[in-house]
């Protein structure tokens, strides 16, 4: 499975950026989607992820600001970043899991870089 995540960028404080990641490759089906982040000399962190279902989960420095969505029929799913922090500076990452014809995978994508300055 690939992921290949787009949107990244640099913005100011308050402004808004919406991310978007795409799966491809072979897998018979995708579960849970989602978005962890690495900021500089920290480590990877869940942001938000989403079943296939659509309930979803965040973590609480995102809640409020921050929405996941999901298209289950073209095999992406999106993060829309309201409010933007500096803190919120970070490589997001995609990640996708679920059942292939080689069994249970658990993807990452290679990140987008958000930039968010003061």
């Amino acid at each position: 499975v690939q992921l290949q995540a787009s949107g990244g960028g640099l913005v100011q404080a308050g402004e808004s950026l919406k991310i978007s990641c795409v799966a491809s490759g072979r897998f018979e089906s995708i579960t849970d989607m989602g978005w962890y982040r690495r900021a500089p000399g920290k480590q990877r962190e869940l942001v938000a992820e989403i079943t296939s279902g659509g309930i979803t989960q965040y973590a609480d420095f995102v809640k409020g600001r921050f929405t996941i969505s999901r298209d289950n029929a073209k095999n992406t799913v999106h993060l829309q970043m309201n409010y933007l922090k500096p803190e919120d500076t970070a490589v997001y990452y995609c990640n996708a899991q679920g059942d292939s014809d080689l069994g249970w995978f658990d993807s990452f994508g290679a990140g987008t870089l958000v930039t968010v300055s003061s």
